[in-house]
């Protein structure tokens, strides 16, 4: 799966949960037989992999219990969202069960100064908010009800665009289950939305290179 930049160096690769043990065997090639501190696997030549637990996974304190928890089927939640394009979902395992994708046009910046500056502004927020509105109103329908079963909310796009949405005092059971990581997609589209299951269901592993 995909690769990217780690802060302070080093790399984040998603790995899927069915791959995992392969993952696993193929770092013991590269690097030389491992020794594991906890979730971190130290290899004979330096080189290092942190694995994280993928969200809704439950306790877990050695790598065998993550490959077993990744590999575990559990429900999702998916909120994507980006200016006035949101899409909402729920999987089971790897497989989108229900979705809603939904647009709502909201004015991009403007370059013009004074009052008409102003006027754009106002508009542009206003625009905003009902964007956020609408994709909150889709949040209620598809999430709220099934939140019980739900693991975890995973959520893409534009941070604040998500905030907006999860802001209202209704859908606060579905925010409590919101997972840190922000996955950086496109503007929402179903093909987008299917596309994000499998990197909510991966296992985010920190590689550094001796």
């Amino acid at each position: 799966m995909g690769e990217r930049a780690a802060a302070g160096g080093g790399k984040w690769v998603d790995v899927a949960p069915e791959r995992l043990p392969r993952w696993l065997e193929n770092f013991s090639t590269r690097h030389g037989p491992y020794r594991e501190e906890g979730l971190t696997l130290i290899a004979a030549d330096g080189a290092s992999a942190t694995l994280s637990a993928p969200p809704g996974a439950g306790p877990v304190v050695t790598v065998t219990d993550l490959v077993l928890q990744a590999q575990t089927p559990r429900r999702l939640g998916l909120l994507l969202a980006r200016k006035g394009a949101v899409a909402v979902g729920i999987a089971d395992g790897p497989e989108l069960i229900t979705s809603k994708v939904d647009t709502h046009y909201v004015q991009g910046r403007t370059a013009a100064g004074g009052w008409s500056q102003q006027r754009f502004a106002r508009r542009r927020d206003n625009q905003a908010k009902a964007a956020a509105a609408d994709g909150a109103g889709i949040v209620e329908r598809l999430l709220l009800p099934q939140v019980r079963s739900l693991a975890a909310l995973i959520t893409g796009g534009d941070r604040s665009a998500v905030d907006a949405i999860l802001a209202l005092r209704q859908l606060a059971p579905v925010a409590a289950l919101r997972a840190g990581r922000v996955l950086d997609v496109p503007e929402p589209r179903h093909a987008v939305l299917v596309s994000a299951v499998a990197a909510a269901r991966a296992v985010p592993v920190l590689v550094r290179e001796p």
